[in-house]
């Protein structure tokens, strides 16, 4: 995988929304440019930003805009998406990456910012799963694993995480180039040229907000589609808000997704605080890692 050059003080951060509207979303966005300034980094924000088209941020035109121009343009050394929501998959086909292939940089985000993480890792380009400025309140101690992590990865200081063990963990140790991302959003893309590939690779998932036989239902999809037939690994993030079936589903989230994956041989590891949630632990996509799940800890080596 190629890796955009590290950041250094002084480098510009575009803002953009590529996807879903930012109603009332300008404190945050603020913020977000004082943390960026604090980092001794430049901000600068898409001419659309502040655009509305009822539920997306501006049309699918004015958003290709934006992303097109943060794509493009030399001075840009990383791409911070405001917020996720809906939105990528729909101008994803027309984006054109020409001149990123000749001057990569950093995108950062996650959610539905997912589809452009695939596509960018299918073309061998390394991003940044990571919090999106609208995750950047007021107080940032409430998020300091978030923002501390997020820079770490900026700046190339990004090295292991420690994850708790977990009764579900499958122990073992694999390598591979970390890719995935929301789980809603690679079965969306199944069949798609932004699908992921996860031959040998290590993949992530995390999701909000869905029933459990929702999950079971997408992770049903990926597994007849052979999703998981060549991975090395499985690294399950945050499965947040998860809603309440009725009747019972009779098993916990975790159990869900070990059941589901019990025939393949990788390790598995749950745990990572990654995804939606308020510590947004960031994620190397497309960095070939070692993921050594023991009986006592996981560790994650960048």
């Amino acid at each position: 995988m190629i890796r955009p050059n590290y950041l250094i003080k002084g480098n510009s951060i575009a803002i953009i929304a590529p996807s879903g509207v930012l109603n009332n979303r300008n404190h945050e966005i603020e913020n977000a440019k004082k943390l960026i300034n604090k980092w001794g980094l430049v901000p600068i924000t898409g001419k659309n930003i502040y655009k509305k088209n009822n539920h997306f941020a501006r049309n699918d035109k004015q958003r290709l805009e934006d992303l097109q121009w943060a794509f493009d343009n030399r001075n840009i050394k990383a791409i911070w998406c405001a917020r996720g929501g809906y939105g990528c998959i729909r101008i994803i086909d027309e984006l054109n990456f020409n001149q990123f292939k000749k001057f990569p940089k950093w995108l950062i985000g996650y959610s539905d910012i997912t589809v452009l993480h695939n596509k960018l890792n299918n073309l061998g380009f390394e991003s940044i799963h990571g919090m999106m400025t609208v995750n950047v309140g007021e107080n940032l101690k409430k998020i300091d694993q978030s923002t501390e992590s997020l820079k770490k990865c900026l700046f190339g200081e990004l090295k292991s995480y420690q994850i708790n063990s977990n009764r579900y963990n499958r122990i073992g140790k694999c390598t591979g180039a970390l890719v995935g991302g929301n789980l809603t959003l690679l079965v969306s893309q199944l069949g798609s040229n932004s699908q992921i590939d996860t031959k040998d690779k290590i993949l992530f998932i995390e999701e909000i907000g869905e029933y459990k036989y929702h999950i079971d239902r997408m992770l049903q999809s990926l597994k007849r589609a052979g999703f998981f037939n060549n991975c090395n690994g499985v690294l399950v993030g945050g499965m947040s808000k998860i809603k309440i079936n009725s009747p019972s589903w009779g098993s916990s989230v975790n159990e869900l997704i070990y059941n589901v994956l019990k025939p393949y041989k990788f390790p598995i590891s749950f745990g990572i605080q990654s995804g939606h949630l308020k510590q947004n632990k960031s994620l190397i996509f497309g960095r070939n890692i070692e993921l050594d799940v023991k009986i006592s800890e996981t560790t994650i080596k960048f």
